[in-house]
């Protein structure tokens, strides 16, 4: 009886606890009434910066949204998402643009022209007021190595329509596109398979 007494009593201060942790986060939710459209960096070393970006366009996807989706860098290689994006062509619009890292080209004026071919799908994407987001996967590699200005891209970026949201990912985000994002994410390596000798598998890394 008494065991009972002891159980009835803490599951009577876990309710009074939730119920005080719904009136404080219904107090801060009340104040949370703007809309507006994100400038979102996810940048850092961990893996997941595009598979979590991708993750926003097929939830995107589900509101009707339109989505134009430009990767700098990555090849035109075969990957699980742009064949389930190809099933979607009203609402997402899918350019692989890169031809793999400046290892693999060893031509910086060809990696550079790449660049910018890239960067003026995004521009164009982001000045259609059709999109509503706009992804540009692995801009922060570009950045890093100068194969466009930052100060043109802020520019962009900053000029962009008030709702629309732009998602840039890669590593080494530049503090001033950090300082300009309004959502920055830092992905942080604790493990992974690759150091292990495991090779880059479907389903998972494409």
């Amino acid at each position: 009886m008494q065991a009972d007494d002891s159980q009835s009593a803490h599951e009577a201060r876990h309710t009074e606890k939730m119920r005080k942790k719904q009136a404080a986060q219904a107090r801060i939710m009340a104040n949370k009434t703007q809309e507006k459209g994100l400038l979102i960096v996810h940048t850092g070393k961990g893996k997941g910066k595009t598979s979590a970006a991708l993750g926003m366009v097929v939830r995107a996807i589900g509101h009707g949204m339109k989505v134009g989706v430009v990767q700098f860098v990555k090849g035109a290689m075969t990957t699980g998402e742009k064949a389930v994006f190809d099933a979607f062509p009203d609402n997402v619009e899918f350019r692989q643009m890169g031809e793999g890292f400046t290892w693999d080209t060893q031509d910086r004026a060809r990696d550079i022209a790449a660049a910018r071919t890239a960067w003026d799908e995004v521009r164009r994407m982001i000045a259609d007021p059709a999109y509503h987001m706009v992804l540009a996967d692995e801009l922060n590699i570009v950045l890093r190595y100068d194969y466009l200005p930052l100060d043109e891209v802020l520019a962009v970026l900053r000029a962009r329509d008030p709702m629309k949201h732009v998602i840039v990912t890669g590593r080494n985000a530049p503090d001033a596109l950090i300082d300009t994002a309004d959502l920055v994410t830092d992905m942080t390596m604790v493990k992974h398979p690759f150091r292990s000798g495991v090779k880059a598998q479907a389903g998972i890394e494409f």
